[in-house]
């Protein structure tokens, strides 16, 4: 198992810690049935500021431990037993667009109560992150929070090289690898459109359990990892391809969305391949732009109604900040 990564180091309170956004290139859904996903870590973060307090609250919300799921199972799962905490948090993510804001919080929650409970290494705030956020789903995968806590391009079931780590529930075991950032510019657009992953998650379970499911479980395997390699060498035909043939198996399990499409359609004069990402119903597009129409291609999607954001991958997961 890789060492690249140094762990979370042991502070005491108050403590400060920011997580990356992620992005979806290929293999949403199929990796909560054992296929490859690459997901890349954005420029957009939360960062968490918790410190001693009366009663434990998340941005003055007494309530917060009882209402918001995320902030509960964290606590549970990294905070049991110990004294109130006041955090605060703030995020430059779109909530519910697909674009990792829940993994980015617990990550870098977790990332902080770990750090005041001794420190942590990343294969360890790796499994604990995901299990916090499965915890409040219910469902899913590693590839959110494990890019959150490892930052860069990761692999998902795929790729070459040793495995960073690998990611267990009580039915799957994942191995998170690096992939290599062939230095891109991605446009990511939100359509205003809230999902739940949850529900998105469940359907496509039942669609893929379906007849002619297990076809199209090895279509979305093999898009997968002929994606991760097209990126681990840098060529964008190839991944402009596999994103448009993604897509179409997206659509073909039901979690496309006429603004998805409405976005993807603008898109098309200023982009190489675009395609949902995340859990779909909603949420975002990912677009690999051509060479020099970047601007061209966020207008587009502004027009067209969406929140555009130029991205670049960060390599740098769930970390502590100094204050």
């Amino acid at each position: 198992m890789s060492d690249e990564l140094p762990g979370i180091p042991a502070r005491a309170l108050p403590i400060s810690a920011r997580a990356p956004g992620k992005c979806i290139v290929f293999g949403e859904h199929a990796v909560v049935h054992g296929a490859p996903e690459l997901v890349f870590a954005i420029d957009l973060t939360t960062q968490v500021f918790v410190s001693a307090g009366e009663a434990t609250r998340l941005n003055a919300d007494s309530e917060a431990p009882r209402r918001n799921a995320y902030f509960r199972s964290t606590l549970d799962l990294a905070w049991s037993g110990k004294p109130p905490l006041e955090v605060r948090a703030i995020s430059r993510i779109p909530k519910s667009a697909g674009l990792g804001s829940s993994a980015a919080f617990v990550a870098g929650l977790a990332a902080a109560l770990s750090s005041a409970s001794g420190g942590i290494d990343r294969p360890a705030l790796a499994q604990r992150s995901f299990e916090i956020e499965r915890g409040a789903q219910g469902v899913g995968s590693p590839g959110d929070t494990s890019t959150a806590v490892a930052g860069g391009f990761v692999a998902v079931n795929g790729g070459p090289g040793e495995p960073l780590w690998s990611v267990r529930s009580p039915d799957h075991r994942w191995e998170i690898r690096r992939v290599t950032d062939p230095g891109w510019v991605w446009v990511v657009a939100y359509t205003g459109i809230p999902r739940s992953t949850a529900d998105a998650v469940r359907a496509v379970g039942a669609r893929l359990a379906a007849p002619g499911g297990p076809e199209l479980l090895e279509e979305f395997r093999r898009v997968a990892k002929d994606g991760i390699d097209a990126v681990g060498r840098g060529d964008r035909s190839t991944v402009a391809e596999l994103l448009r043939r993604n897509q179409e198996l997206l659509r073909e399990v039901g979690v496309s969305h006429p603004r998805l499409e409405a976005l993807i359609e603008a898109a098309r004069p200023a982009a190489e391949g675009t395609k949902l990402t995340g859990a779909g119903a909603g949420g975002s597009v990912v677009a690999l732009p051509m060479p020099g129409k970047e601007t061209e291609l966020v207008r587009r999607l502004a027009r067209a109604g969406g929140l555009p954001f130029v991205v670049r991958p960060v390599p740098t997961g769930a970390s502590l900040v100094e204050t």
